[in-house]
Formats: C-alpha cells, sequence, structure tokens
C-alpha cells in the first residue's frame, strides 16, 4: 500500500477499518495472534498495526510479526517505533528493516519507559521526542506512511491538553500522514478533540481508536495508563455485569458499536479497533457494522 492510496482511503467516504495486534511472547500466545488474524481476514482490514512494547522489548518479534502478518495473510502491516532505548543508528537500522521488508506504513511513538522505570530517559545518542522520530524516518524513508499518536483527553505526562495540542502539531509538521487517538469511550472528547486540532493548525485526517472491553477491571488499567475515563453509563453496567465474562463482552460490543456508529455517521474516516489479539469482539462488532449498512461485506 502506497501512503497516496492510504491517504485516499483515510479521505474516501467509505470509512477505513483497521486493528492493533501486540508481538506474542509465547507460543500459546501466538497461536492466539494468529488464530485471529485468519479470522478477521475476511472483513479485509485497510491496514493492521503491531506494536513495538516498552523499551523496545519486542523488536525482533514485532519485524518478524509483521512480515508474517504481510507475507503469509497479505495485511497491508503498520509496525510500531519507539524511540526508546535506541541510538539514531539503531533507529535507522529498525527503519530499513521495515522498509526492506516492504512495510509502508510505520507509527512513530516516543514510547514508554522499560519495564520498572516510571520516566522517560533518551538513549545518549538517541532522540527525545516523537517529532524527531518522524523527522528520522522522513528522512530514511521518505515515502513510508505515516501515524503519530493523538490523545483526546490528554496525554498523562502532559501538563496542559494546550501543551499537549502543541506538541502533536509538531509531530504532524514533522511530516506524519494522520494521527491515530489512543482510546476513548466518549465519543464527545473525540469531536473536540478533533475541533481543537483544526483550530491548532492539525488537519491531517484523525482517526479513532476503540478498544474492547474484557472485564472492568481491565478497562479501568487501561484508562488509567492513557488517561481517559469510562463514563459513568459504562461502568454501572460492567459493575452490574461482574464476573460474568459473556455479559461484560455484550456490553463492551455494544457500546463500541454504538461508537463506531456515532463516529461514522459524524464523519470520522474510519475506525482503529484495539483488540487485544482477540478475534470475537471485534468480528462481532463488524458485523454489526455491516448490518447497518456502514461496511459492505467483504470490503474494509
Amino acid at each position: 500500500m502506497k501512503e497516496l492510496s492510504l491517504q485516499h482511503r483515510l479521505e474516501a467516504p467509505q470509512p477505513l477499518f483497521s486493528v492493533e495486534f501486540f508481538p506474542p511472547k509465547s507460543d500459546d500466545t501466538a497461536q492466539q495472534l494468529l488464530h485471529t488474524a485468519e479470522r478477521i481476514q475476511e472483513y479485509h482490514p485497510d491496514f493492521v498495526s503491531i506494536t513495538y512494547g516498552a523499551g523496545g522489548s519486542t523488536r525482533s518479534r514485532t519485524l518478524n510479526y509483521a512480515r508474517k502478518l504481510s507475507e503469509d495473510y497479505g495485511y497491508a502491516v503498520m509496525p510500531h517505533l519507539t524511540c526508546v532505548g535506541h541510538s539514531q543508528d539503531e533507529l535507522k537500522q529498525t527503519i530499513a528493516d521495515f522498509k526492506a521488508a516492504g512495510l509502508q506504513q510505520i507509527m512513530a511513538l516516543r514510547g514508554d519507559p522499560p519495564k520498572g522505570e516510571t520516566d522517560f530517559t533518551p538513549h545518549p545518542d538517541g532522540l527525545s521526542y516523537a517529532n524527531e522520530l518522524v523527522g528520522l524516518i522522513r528522512e530514511v524513508y521518505p515515502k513510508c506512511a505515516l501515524a503519530v499518536a493523538g490523545y483526546p483527553e490528554k496525554h498523562p505526562e502532559a501538563p496542559s491538553a494546550e501543551i499537549d495540542l502543541h506538541n502533536l502539531k509538531r509531530k504532524v509538521d514533522a511530516g506524519a500522514t494522520f494521527v491515530t487517538t489512543q482510546l476513548f469511550f466518549d465519543n464527545a472528547v473525540y469531536f473536540d478533540f478533533v475541533d481543537n486540532c483544526r483550530r491548532a493548525g492539525i488537519h491531517v485526517p484523525i482517526l479513532p481508536g476503540l478498544m474492547s472491553i474484557t472485564s472492568r477491571k481491565q478497562a479501568q488499567r487501561f484508562c488509567e495508563m492513557c488517561g481517559t475515563r469510562i463514563p459513568e453509563a459504562l461502568d454501572a453496567q460492567l459493575l452490574a455485569a461482574g464476573d460474568d465474562k459473556a455479559a461484560v463482552e455484550a456490553i463492551g460490543v455494544e457500546w463500541r458499536y454504538q461508537q463506531a456508529r456515532e463516529l461514522i455517521e459524524k464523519g470520522a474516516p474510519g475506525i482503529h479497533l484495539y483488540i487485544l489479539n482477540r478475534d470475537g469482539p471485534a468480528i462481532t462488532l463488524m458485523q454489526k457494522l455491516q448490518a447497518a449498512g456502514f461496511y459492505k461485506e467483504g470490503v474494509g
């Protein structure tokens, strides 16, 4: 997939559909990832992303599984890349490896600190900010489609929403093709975020990120990590469902369906699903969206 074709999809009337995987750490989780990748194929995601791990801890696995998803499953794969723990020469080599593997889109992130650390410390010969990584990728791989992260409810480390928005603009000005948002459960924060971005001069497409819910505790943990919140109405439903996993999953799918429906109806370029390597909730959601006419069968 060339950058122009991805840009076209982001701006096309038919909403884009993409999912995020994370690299497996064991044979069992590898089988789960590959099973999910096979099952989701029939919905033809426009791209799939694969994460990089705190401190670049999954560097080789990210590249290996990105290749596998591309070569064996035919996906347009967008590997994540972070600044954490890498010199500029190492980052350049990884970018070159992505390019050699035929991966034509990259998600550029500053990255989280390595496990056991609370503060981000740049490599002595590395980069400190995601906008610097965007610039480096543009230098090494000019025609790559480049995504960056946006935080509708502010990055947890940002002193203010205004500073966070300024940092996002720096990433876009450095050459980002589009923004993918962190997860959120309240669409109002996405629409406000888009409006604020446009006023700040950020005019690239902003793809909303929606997450599967497997338990109330899991949702709370991700929200704490990402600086987002669970609306009271959703939290009350999850609390009432208790330990009934099927009920919790059904609540999550319905909430996310209503989110996706409103987002697409009001002009979002599509949806990016954080599926935690699980196929069930993603497939149920896509089936509901197809039945409602938002996606044609067999087309992402």
